[in-house]
């Protein structure tokens, strides 16, 4: 496989990937945090990464609109639940295995 048709697979992959956490304003970040390691909030400072690589002028409430499909005051005031104890618990014991972000300040 040739470069280009590569990325154009890996980014027809991550275009569904959004799409499918939009569609799932179910799942709560932390679920996602404690179980995968990632969240909509770990996509965003990739995508910012990747922008800023780039040269493309973009700020972290860009990158999350772009992957929330909405400003994440929006997303907070429509769908974001309180986490439970037992959720905050799981959070820290997992941290070691959540994701790494470079390139993000």
């Amino acid at each position: 496989m040739d470069d280009k048709t590569r990325t154009e697979i890996e980014a027809a992959a991550f275009r569904g990937l959004v799409e499918h956490l939009q569609n799932r304003k179910d799942v709560q970040n932390i679920d996602l945090m404690n179980l995968a390691g990632f969240c909509r909030n770990c996509l965003s400072k990739w995508y910012l990464a990747a922008a800023r690589e780039r040269g493309v002028d973009m700020d972290y409430a860009q990158a999350q609109q772009i992957i929330y499909g909405m400003s994440i005051e929006q997303w907070k005031a429509e769908y974001q639940t309180p986490a439970s104890e037992e959720q905050l618990k799981q959070f820290e014991e997992t941290k070691p295995l959540h994701a790494r972000i470079s390139g993000h300040q």
